[in-house]
């Protein structure tokens, strides 16, 4: 049998290469438009509202989209088609469309070059019980959360909340009630749902890593499984620490100019709370003193480094004493920092 071939991409004015998400706000947008309680009366509405849900009943799933493609991106719109051998009497379910046979009074709703691919209407009255439709994986949902470094460090449990979407449980996902489109719904299928999730975040994550929450997504169906939930971390920016390469932390520490000189026993902030660290006799500003195993905890348990920088802090003002002892100084030392010895 020679049918006409039918180009979806084209008729949801989209590129071969969109992704799920675009091709659902193409769709959305033109079923609003020409759906036929916007335009009633109007058949050529009628037959545009067809050709869109047609077409997205195809691209909208993984599965029928890649049978479609292998035919090829070389037809041409309204070419002479015989299809492949094998190729019809797949079942098909119409779970995001609706019922396209009451909506527009009975069968022949798609066109032969459908019937062709995916073996034809009969299916659909069936659909929600053991189409394959039924089972397939809702949307994934992507969200940020934003951590401290004692978060990523200790591990924590923050409450969320996001705003996803969800089946509409009017219509059960059709868009549909009766002959007339779902006014909870707005014939979408899907309304927004605020929800509040805790999430269990383990000690060793990072900036810009993505934590993987599975069935905490979108569904798809009623029946079917819910995506999965993607995390991505941003570490807010902390008063003191400074995170060096992906492990280690760095911070600074003021001593005083005899503390630097004579040599001193200091106290030095971690994430775990002040340790005593000893600063060497003769310590220069700008140095850098290293801890061991007091930075960031790493996922195995194991921790990076801690690195110190010395600042030499001097008085703003000084007393009586302070200055008569600077003065001393001044004049019985040899030191010139000038003078390269």
């Amino acid at each position: 049998m020679t049918i006409q071939y039918r180009d979806y991409y084209e008729t949801l004015g989209v590129s071969r290469s969109a992704s799920q998400e675009e091709i659902r706000k193409v769709y959305r947008k033109l079923a609003r438009k020409y759906h036929p309680d916007v335009n009633p009366g109007d058949k050529a509405a009628e037959e545009k509202f067809k050709d869109i849900q047609e077409a997205y009943a195809v691209l909208s799933d993984p599965e029928k989209r890649s049978r479609y493609d292998q035919l090829g991106a070389n037809w041409q719109a309204g070419a002479d088609f015989t299809p492949p051998p094998g190729w019809g009497g797949t079942r098909v379910d119409f779970g995001d469309v609706g019922d396209l046979g009451d909506l527009f009074g009975g069968g022949g709703a798609f066109s032969d070059f459908f019937q062709s691919i995916f073996g034809g209407f009969g299916g659909a009255r069936a659909r929600g019980r053991s189409s394959p439709r039924a089972a397939s994986k809702g949307a994934d949902v992507e969200a940020q959360i934003e951590l401290s470094l004692e978060d990523v460090h200790r591990g924590c449990r923050p409450t969320l909340s996001l705003q996803t979407q969800s089946i509409c449980q009017q219509c059960h996902g059709s868009g549909m009630m009766g002959r007339g489109r779902c006014m909870a719904c707005n014939g979408l299928g899907r309304i927004a749902v605020p929800r509040r999730l805790t999430v269990n975040i383990a000690p060793g994550a990072r900036d810009n890593s993505v934590v993987r929450l599975a069935g905490k997504g979108e569904k798809r169906t009623a029946a079917g499984p819910a995506g999965d939930l993607f995390l991505r971390v941003r570490i807010r920016k902390h008063p003191k620490f400074r995170i060096t390469g992906t492990d280690d932390l760095r911070v600074e520490v003021p001593v005083t100019p005899w503390e630097a000189a004579l040599g001193a026993k200091i106290p030095v902030p971690t994430l775990d709370g002040s340790i005593e660290v000893t600063v060497p006799e003769g310590t220069q500003g700008g140095a850098n003193l290293r801890l061991r195993s007091q930075g960031l905890r790493r996922r195995d348990g194991s921790r990076g480094d801690l690195y110190i920088r010395i600042r030499i802090a001097l008085p703003k003002k000084l007393t009586r004493e302070e200055e008569a002892l600077l003065r001393q100084l001044a004049n019985i030392s040899k030191f010139n920092p000038r003078s390269g010895n």
